[in-house]
């Protein structure tokens, strides 16, 4: 990116925006997981960011670009954050909201990790360092206690994993195919593999089980409240407007300068789960997200000193 465009007020204004809308509606649906099924709520969420993202993909012209020869990577990198996605919100729907995205904040250690194999980035020695702190701020919020290590929470980490892979193929991606198409196909899959989940549900029936996570994956259809179906619908225009929010904001500054920001979303995190839930987090929780977010900002001080070319990603 050439610094001399760089509008750094634009790209922080975004990003904190961008955190804002991803915070509220992973609040929301935390909020919908004791009581609707996780794949009704993106069902609904779909169709409202349907209307969204096909306005950007009109306004951007795109229409004809959608049957892009990289269809397939495209599917695929859509697939793996739908899995991540339905697997950070079984996690929320056991884990304080601050838990989660702790460990979810493990995600870029995971980018610099896989760098070197899906890039060809040596990854240097800092990279490593803060490599190492970081997911030892992941095990001291894990903490295996007398029952094990928390299921929850390895779903939390599968889905910090999920969105590394998906942004190592975005950065191919994003130099082939426009992101407005990206995002299209992305919310396209999340409808289609909710849509799969609600007819197995409806032909199997909904299992008894106590595990919170797995209740919120399989429970059957429930008719929502007036005010629950706009707050769906409502979660949908979000995730488009979020997605533009990320993009404008990488577009408009440096990764490296850009990237910290995000980090704004723990105390979004903090504020609704206290607020909301009463999930107040304990020593070790703050302990390990300190590590986590301390070497992440380490990571990226350090990357400041060498630019390296990014890419805006179509997240959520």
């Amino acid at each position: 990116m050439s610094h001399a465009h760089d509008n750094r007020g634009r790209a922080v204004l975004a990003v904190l925006g961008g955190v804002g809308v991803a915070s509220i509606q992973d609040a929301v649906m935390k909020s919908f997981s004791g009581l609707y099924p996780a794949y009704e709520a993106v069902i609904l969420r779909g169709l409202s960011a349907a209307l969204v993202l096909a306005l950007w993909l009109w306004i951007s012209g795109q229409w004809r670009s959608l049957r892009t020869p990289h269809l397939a990577l495209v599917l695929a990198r859509s697939l793996i954050m739908c899995s991540a996605y339905f697997s950070y919100i079984m996690a929320l729907a056991v884990l304080p909201m601050a838990n989660a995205v702790s460990i979810y904040f493990t995600m870029p250690f995971f980018v610099a990790a896989l760098a070197g194999y899906f890039l060809g980035e040596t990854v240097r020695a800092h990279r490593w360092l803060a490599i190492i702190i970081g997911f030892s701020g992941v095990l001291l919020m894990l903490r295996p206690q007398r029952g094990g290590i928390e299921p929850a929470a390895l779903m939390a980490f599968y889905s910090a994993f999920g969105y590394a892979v998906s942004q190592m193929m975005g950065r191919h991606l994003s130099r082939r195919v426009h992101p407005a198409i990206i995002a299209n196909w992305q919310n396209t899959v999340y409808l289609a593999v909710a849509l799969v989940m609600a007819g197995l549900v409806m032909a199997l029936g909904s299992p008894e089980t106590s595990n919170k996570s797995l209740a919120f994956l399989t429970r059957a259809w429930v008719t929502p409240t007036a005010f629950d179906l706009a707050l769906m619908l409502f979660m949908g225009v979000l995730a488009g407007l979020g997605i533009m929010f990320f993009i404008t904001a990488y577009r408009s500054a440096e990764a490296s300068f850009v990237a910290p920001f995000e980090y704004s979303g723990m105390i979004w995190a903090l504020l609704f789960g206290v607020g909301l839930f009463g999930d107040y987090p304990d020593r070790r929780m703050l302990m390990g997200a300190a590590l986590i977010i301390g070497a992440g900002l380490f990571m990226v001080w350090r990357d400041q000193r060498r630019p390296q070319a990014a890419t805006p990603q179509a997240t959520g």
